[in-house]
């Protein structure tokens, strides 16, 4: 559906974005992720034909963004961070603008209208003035606004910025919805808003391209991170101690507490002979364990964990250049 090839974007000698590629395909939800100024919007803008690039190509469903603009836009809704609402509108005159705006030709404009009305749940607001809607109220303006013409893809800059936390699971079950029947680009710095709603993931640093992957398989991949949950029944000093004099144990934190029992969370590298032995040790030391598993990487662990590569080689590099 979407073919993002050596794509390239330069101010002056800046690079924006530095050589990324990425497919999108048919009826996929994709999360853009990235720290701010990473490059998600750019690419955003790009995509949609905003803002044109140095080098490389976006190909939509078969047509060039360059060659074909008009039939690529056809093909896209986009919603950017800001939308561009007229505050002093009627909801219902801001949609039917838009519909006039688009060159959108349906056998019953009203009933296409109402229907994007429906799927994002305004219908209760589609006689008030957008200013005096809510954020979240807006925001689903906005989204109902890049529905018209029911567009194969959606686009969706940082669709739940500033909301309040009511608002976010609104958008993102509306979100959820539309990624049954479109192909959605959600781009996002909020790593629970890609979890929860996407299939894959991008991750961007600094304009350049880091990883790509389920957020499963990112955290299989980097299985070497892997953290230990262990709750003991005892003193809490000498579990510490204990823990920390084997090799493969690191980060030791005491996470919670509850009367004599404690929750101690660390990075586990250990070889099984190493395990045997701590368990041993604890029996030893009549130090109960009560419970133990394993923590997979969060996505954040994976974010926090691939950019702070990036920038380091970053560093690296521009230090051996001196």
């Amino acid at each position: 559906m979407i073919t993002i090839s050596n794509l390239t974007k330069k101010y002056g000698d800046k690079y924006a974005l530095d050589n990324i590629s990425f497919n999108v395909k048919k009826g996929e939800v994709l999360g853009f992720l990235g720290p701010n100024g990473a490059g998600k919007s750019t690419t955003m803008n790009i995509i949609t034909g905003y803002i044109s690039y140095t080098d490389g190509s976006v190909n939509i469903d078969g047509y060039d963004i360059l060659e074909n603009p008009i039939e690529v836009k056809k093909k896209i809704g986009y919603l950017p961070e800001i939308p561009p609402l007229y505050l002093d509108m009627v909801v219902w005159d801001y949609l039917e603008f838009v519909y006039e705006l688009k060159k959108i030709k349906t056998e019953d404009e009203k009933s296409h209208i109402q229907q994007v009305i429906d799927m994002v749940k305004i219908d209760n607001v589609k006689n008030r003035k957008i200013a005096n809607l809510s954020k979240g109220y807006r925001q689903r303006v906005g989204l109902a606004g890049a529905l018209i013409g029911d567009p194969e893809i959606l686009i969706l800059d940082e669709p739940t910025v500033g909301l309040d936390p009511k608002q976010i699971i609104e958008i993102r079950n509306v979100i959820k919805e539309l990624g049954k029947e479109k192909t959605v680009i959600l781009s996002s710095h909020i790593l629970s808003e890609i979890s929860a709603v996407c299939d894959r993931v991008i991750i961007i640093n600094k304009g350049k391209f880091v990883a790509e992957d389920t957020p499963k398989n990112l955290s299989d991949k980097l299985g070497d991170n892997k953290k230990m949950l262990f709750r003991i029944s005892g003193d809490r000093k000498k579990a510490e101690n204990i823990l920390n004099s084997f090799d493969g144990i690191s980060n030791v934190t005491c996470v919670s507490s509850e009367n004599d029992s404690y929750d101690f969370e660390f990075d586990n590298a250990m070889a099984a002979e190493e395990k045997k032995k701590m368990f041993f040790a604890f029996a030893e030391n009549e130090i109960p364990i009560l419970m133990q598993k394993e923590i997979e990487p969060s996505l954040e662990d994976i974010f926090l964990k691939l950019t702070d590569n990036t920038s380091e080689k970053e560093e690296n590099t521009n230090e051996s250049d001196i």
